[in-house]
């Protein structure tokens, strides 16, 4: 049976409103960190005693503090990082545009709980759109989003929502069938460059993006569209250099100190990573967090390039099912890329989480591997906290560390088959419960249109 326009409209409905209560849950969850009385900095008292052992920390509040935003200090403009890699006169660790949430978020905030609150009021309008848009593609499987734990856990535990809205659009706007599939390719890589100036993995989907209007975008003798890609790989340079270009004219060493202080961090236990987990030990045990510079160095190698051939490997047998099938797809792609990096980067925080759901929405994966991943990442994102909190109160700590190595070794695993099932899985078809473009990879491979 045939369902309309309306009944879809009430599923998106269903699926905003349902958004829109889980993040109403993930921050009443982190609010409980927050309150009188609050030290001279604005900071609440109650925060160091149970941020942990109630799993209710964020990077947000904890950010109010050591980054100058409870000073109101303008970032990057007039700061920089010190010999001992500490951040100074506003600089944050974040890209530009995160950094401008986060100012954004300390103005009129007094305390971290102002902070947190009017961090959540900017925050929370990107994620009812993420919803709105996975609700218009996805239907029903939407809900992956808006009513699994991932959004109440980490909606406001750091500034991924935005980052994730303009992912989401670009998948978006390429589905939009009734306009030019060039203007519309233009459109999604300039989201992807706003989201790389949020939290640069979006940037990485300008590859996948490209091969695809290359090869999609043909003229009648079959010829690539060199045009088409040289535009769109324009198009996202082009707005990174407008969104970065004046920071780093204005302070160089301001806007130059956030990607300095990535690059020094070490991949230590507060990064769930497997190195931390798997190649830690083999350096020796100093300490549970002590420097081991080998160890260090090592990471430092073999992590960027690792990432960068996960990221080849998912191109090369992306254009192998563009060989097979006549169409590149640039959205199970793009998947891939995302779980390579999860995997192999040296640091993998819990919220990364809500990076990859999405594709869960947008691509055929089977609802166990699904399950599996939130399990995973659900003994991950409590169980690391309470790791943590049983180490700084001196008490036996082993059963939240194998809630952690769960975590980190489950979500490893399921990463690595998700890699290369995305790599096979389909769009999900229009059905009467998604948006009659979600298929556009599909339906535009059986009639491509020429070139402009």
């Amino acid at each position: 049976m045939h369902i309309g326009a309306r009944q879809r409209t009430s599923i998106t409905a269903v699926v905003v409103g349902l958004c829109g209560l889980s993040m109403l849950a993930g921050y009443l969850n982190k609010a409980r960190c927050t309150g009188a009385p609050f030290d001279a900095a604005g900071r609440s008292l109650i925060f160091d005693r149970i941020k942990d052992t109630q799993v209710c920390y964020s990077d947000i509040q904890f950010l109010w503090v050591g980054r100058d935003i409870n000073l109101h200090v303008f970032p990057y403009v007039s700061g920089g990082i010190n010999a001992d890699g500490m951040l100074t006169g506003g600089t944050v660790e974040y890209p530009v545009l995160s950094g401008i949430l986060m100012w954004l978020g300390g103005i009129g905030s007094h305390t971290d709980a102002d902070f947190l609150l009017h961090s959540a009021l900017i925050l929370a309008p990107f994620g009812l759109l993420t919803a709105w848009m996975l609700g218009r593609l996805g239907g029903w499987w939407a809900l992956l989003w808006s009513a699994t734990p991932p959004l109440t856990l980490y909606a406001f535990h750091n500034w991924e929502l935005p980052v994730v809205a303009t992912s989401v659009a670009a998948i978006f706007v390429m589905s939009i069938e009734r306009f030019p599939f060039r203007s519309r390719a233009v459109v999604a890589a300039v989201l992807l460059a706003v989201g790389f100036c949020l939290k640069l993995y979006p940037g990485a989907f300008v590859l996948p993006l490209i091969a695809y209007v290359l090869t999609q975008n043909r003229t009648a003798d079959r010829r690539y569209d060199v045009r088409g890609a040289v535009t769109v790989a324009a198009a996202a340079i082009c707005t990174v250099v407008a969104v970065n270009l004046p920071f780093a004219l204005i302070s160089y060493s301001g806007w130059r100190a956030s990607f300095t202080f990535q690059e020094n961090r070490q991949a230590d236990m507060t990064t769930n990573s497997i190195w931390y987990w798997g190649l830690r030990p083999h350096f020796g045990t100093i300490g549970l967090d002590t420097p081991v510079p080998a160890y260090d160095q090592t990471v430092g190698l073999l992590s960027p390039l690792l990432v960068c051939a996960a990221f080849a490997l998912a191109l090369r047998l992306g254009w192998l099912r563009f060989l097979r099938n006549g169409t590149f797809p640039w959205i199970a792609v793009s998947a891939a890329m995302l779980c390579g990096f999860l995997l192999l980067h040296k640091v993998h925080s819990p919220q990364y989480t809500l990076w990859l759901i999405p594709f869960f929405v947008l691509l055929r994966v089977p609802w166990g591997l699904v399950a599996a991943y939130l399990v995973a990442d659900l003994a991950m994102g409590i169980g690391v906290f309470k790791y943590f909190g049983a180490l700084a109160a001196g008490e036996d700590p082993h059963t939240f560390e194998w809630l952690v190595q769960f975590g980190v070794w489950g979500r490893a695993g399921l990463l690595v088959v998700l890699f290369f099932v995305f790599l096979r899985a389909p769009l999900r078809r229009p059905s009467p419960t998604t948006h009659p473009d979600a298929d556009a990879e599909l339906t535009l491979a059986k009639s491509p249109e020429p070139a402009r």
